[in-house]
């Protein structure tokens, strides 16, 4: 048997996603997850968690994580028949219950760094703030999927070709396909219809895309047009184009894992419980131990012994920063590990910046507490891409999305972007053009966000490759990134030269990231963290093999037996786009493999 099959050769049990999901002896069916008093006429889903007293001691799987990877594996380890414990850190939160005021929003913000921790531990947006280097990510069931754009696109295949993949993925310039079809059946992303009305971002960016001589087009996103029942038998009312994406759907018109692999698994008996933070795994008497806080009980205020489960079979799947922390802790405890453990760590080349108080009308900010009735659509986050991938060198492509900005934040735009906006760069010419700006920006400070300059401001999101020379390590138990000066790389002036053009075409003030400047080091923030678990064809290489099997020391091809990693953490260089579908790719790959392995079929 070879290393790592192509996936058209590994035995494919699954059934088709598309069919109903069937009852089977032990398990929950999906009647039990609805609830049909939903707002829209439709079941929603119901509550998925369960009380923690019910945890078992031992299962033969459990799964530490709800984003992509976790909820892919947990889905399809429980349609193999496999008793599956999910263990998420965050809250299990609705549609309805997301924050769309800005009080909401600010109770739900936690900041960590190298200095401390301030706000819940179980708060949705969760900002780790580094001197180089700063991440977003969402904490709570469904990981970041509640609190990203769902752009669901390919990594260009050159990018496969790097030599830091394994050979099973080099090699083969397919090997990801099949993968990649399996995902999609399941989140079932869709471009923005031609049909609805076209969001006056989408046309700016249209505008820029001219400009900068890029490819066009509307993206996949992962969100619902139309009311349907989903692929795995979830009912989703359509989306009413609100704007709010990233500060977490309340219609549930978004397709998070929510809505998709977590029901799914939950549907076939897999047990989840959140608000649990795994600390660190052990191995002992052939089982290996997970050592966990509760979160909900206090019990970590006051140094309270972890809680334990044991496993056959554990899959670490708890995102970049937290696969890596684990580990890292896990290591500090006697588990041995590769030396590349938190190394080669990518923001993904993520920058964000505005063409602020342009000529034309954009709509960019989205609605919060207000009604949808009578206002202008705004659109999902990301409606429209200009792809300028594809260039003579593979480092030098990237690709600009339009974005949302959340309504929860509304109240506190239009004083921001007058500060910032002083360091920008004006792109409007002439006398007339600036008073039209400075009576916009008036406008804006008197009535608000939805008028005026802020009204008139498009938010760019750029995804391109870094030199992923980032470092994860842990400070006072807390994983942190250590990369200086990352906004330093030649790349990244690049991306700067190009969203000046991009706002040039609408007239306006290109603002940089606040963060990007010489007062901060030149750091950045990235929401696409990937790196620290880095997947290798040897330990002096990876983490994890091409199994995404954790190598078992510092040298050779010795893995962990049953210690899985399936998330970000393992992708071994920037992507240069939105990196959902690939890791949801490399997730199907591995939960395949590991099954086809233990000779379990997934029905």
């Amino acid at each position: 048997m070879s290393e790592i099959p192509l996936w058209s050769v590994v035995p494919v049990p699954f059934t088709d996603c598309g069919a109903p999901l069937p009852r089977q002896a032990g398990h929950t069916s999906l009647d039990g997850v609805l609830d049909a008093s939903a707002d829209s006429g439709l079941a929603a889903v119901g509550r998925l968690s369960s009380p923690l007293e019910r945890i078992r001691a031992h299962y033969p799987v459990v799964v530490v994580g709800s984003g992509y990877g976790g909820a892919i594996a947990a889905s399809r380890l429980a349609r193999a028949g496999q008793p599956v414990c999910l263990l998420e850190r965050g809250r299990e939160l609705r549609p309805g219950d997301f924050p769309n005021t800005a009080s909401e929003a600010a109770a739900q913000f936690q900041v960590s760094g190298p200095d401390g921790h301030v706000g819940s531990p179980l708060g949705l947006y969760d900002l780790r703030t580094n001197e180089g280097m700063s991440v977003f990510v969402g904490c709570g069931l469904g990981g970041t999927s509640l609190v990203n754009a769902g752009v669901a696109l390919r990594a260009e295949p050159r990018v496969f070709e790097d030599p830091r993949w394994p050979a099973s993925i080099r090699s083969g310039p397919h090997a990801l396909d099949g993968f990649y079809e399996r995902a999609l059946e399941m989140l079932e992303p869709a471009p923005y219809p031609e049909d609805r009305p076209a969001p006056a971002k989408l046309g700016a960016l249209q505008a820029s895309g001219a400009r900068l001589g890029g490819r066009f087009y509307r993206p996949p996103v992962n969100v619902t047009f139309a009311d349907r029942i989903n692929r795995a038998g979830v009912a989703q009312p359509a989306c009413t184009l609100c704007g709010d994406c990233v500060s977490g759907c309340n219609t549930g018109a978004k397709n998070t894992l929510l809505m998709n692999y977590l029901p799914d698994a939950a549907a076939h008996g897999a047990e989840i419980y959140t608000q649990v933070s795994v600390r660190w795994i052990e191995r002992r008497d052939g089982r290996w131990i997970v050592q966990y806080q509760a979160l909900d009980t206090g019990r970590a205020a006051f140094d309270a012994a972890n809680m334990f489960v044991s496993a056959d079979v554990v899959v670490l799947a708890a995102g970049t920063l937290g696969s890596t922390e684990i580990l890292l802790r896990s290591r500090e405890h006697g588990l041995s590990t590769s030396g590349q453990l938190g190394h080669r760590f990518t923001g993904n080349g993520d920058v964000l910046a505005f063409g602020y108080n342009a000529a034309r009308q954009i709509d960019g900010i989205g609605f919060g507490h207000h009604a949808p009735a009578g206002r202008t659509p705004v659109g999902p986050c990301i409606t429209g891409i200009v792809d300028l991938r594809e260039q003579p060198e593979l480092h030098d492509g990237m690709v600009i999305e339009e974005g949302s900005i959340p309504g929860a934040l509304a109240r506190f735009l239009p004083a921001a972007f007058a500060t910032i906006a002083i360091g920008g760069v004006n792109t409007a010419r002439g006398t007339a053009a600036h008073w039209r700006q400075h009576a916009r920006e008036l406008e804006s400070l008197v009535l608000g966000s939805y008028t005026g300059a802020v009204r008139n401001t498009q938010t760019y999101l750029v995804m391109t490759h870094d030199q992923d020379a980032g470092v994860l390590r842990l400070q006072d138990d807390r994983v942190v990134v250590d990369w200086q000066r990352v906004g330093d790389e030649p790349i990244f002036q690049l991306v700067d030269e190009r969203l000046r053009s991009a706002t040039a075409a609408i007239e306006g003030i290109h603002v940089r990231d606040p963060l990007w400047s010489r007062l901060t080091g030149n750091s950045l923030i990235t929401v696409h963290p990937m790196g620290g678990c880095v997947i290798g064809d040897d330990a002096a290489e990876g983490v994890v093999d091409a199994r995404q099997r954790v190598y078992a020391g510092t040298e050779g091809r010795a893995v962990h037996e049953g210690l899985y990693v399936v998330d970000g953490s393992v992708v071994p260089c920037p992507l240069g786009v939105n990196p959902l579908l690939t890791i949801s790719a490399l997730a199907e790959r591995a939960v395949a493999l590991l099954a086809r392995d233990r000779g379990w079929t997934v029905g």
